[in-house]
């Protein structure tokens, strides 16, 4: 069962599904892949699902989890809970009858705010008319690099109160940036074996630009050997900052 997180930036995860394949240079050392791996190998039932070898793994095979529907029903106390942490609910081979569902539990749960994080933007852009959109979700897209900054329209095109990047793993300079819509940003470096390391310059450019823009900056991590090895201080500061909720208008279109 979801419970308790110890990323920085939520309180809980939730994951109705599971598992995923490589898409971008950002996938390539994917924290959740090596933990389905593991968790596989331990016998856990939601990891039993092998993905294609040549962009997944073991255990991580894209795999919905109908039974695990109802968890944030039964959080009382009201909490900030990450959707998907093992997967990406905007995957194609997720149903888009699951999405929905998943969007109509969030939409149950209006004490609980739920952060969904995707990197495939084009389909989210596409489902994005079909799906509730309470005041309780936030909606992010990963940019890790300058070759993906198109998910960014994608995303400011979706009409959810809060519209976030994550930019972590920070693979390379993101340049200038159109933050018109974005309430949030987070930046992180990649972290565990074979990490690429992030430049100081990298993220400062991201928090200069979030600042005019209005735009709330959290710095994740420096990352390395391990996710805390680098610590989190940038120039000296702490960068917590967290988007206050409100409902944007839509600056993009639906259509693809």
């Amino acid at each position: 069962m979801a419970d308790k997180s110890s990323i920085e930036w939520t309180e809980a995860t939730w994951n109705p599904t599971t598992g995923c394949d490589r898409i971008s240079d950002g996938c390539d050392n994917c924290y959740a892949l090596t933990l389905a791996k593991r968790l596989k190998a331990m016998g856990s039932r939601k990891y039993q699902n092998d993905g294609d070898p040549r962009t997944s793994g073991p255990g991580f095979g894209v795999t919905v989890h109908p039974d695990t529907l109802a968890t944030p029903l039964r959080w009382k106390e009201p909490r900030v809970v990450f959707v998907n942490s093992m997967s990406d609910l905007f995957h194609a081979r997720v149903p888009s009858s699951f999405v929905r569902q998943v969007f109509e539990v969030m939409e149950a749960t209006p004490r609980h705010t739920y952060q969904v994080l995707t990197k495939r933007a084009t389909r989210l852009r596409k489902l994005a008319g079909t799906l509730p959109w309470p005041p309780n979700v936030w909606m992010g897209v990963s940019v890790e690099d300058s070759s993906v900054l198109s998910r960014i329209d994608d995303l400011r095109a979706v009409p959810a109160a809060v519209r976030f990047i994550s930019a972590e793993p920070l693979i390379a300079p993101l340049g200038r940036l159109n933050l018109e819509g974005i309430d949030w940003l987070i930046a992180g470096g990649e972290s565990g074996p074979g990490a690429r390391p992030v430049e100081p310059d990298w993220v400062r450019q991201l928090r200069d630009q979030c600042q005019p823009a209005g735009t709330a900056f959290f710095f994740k991590q420096w990352g390395g050997r391990t996710p805390k090895a680098g610590g989190r201080s940038l120039d000296g500061c702490t960068w917590d900052e967290m988007p206050q909720p409100k409902r944007w208008e839509v600056v993009g279109t639906l259509s693809s």
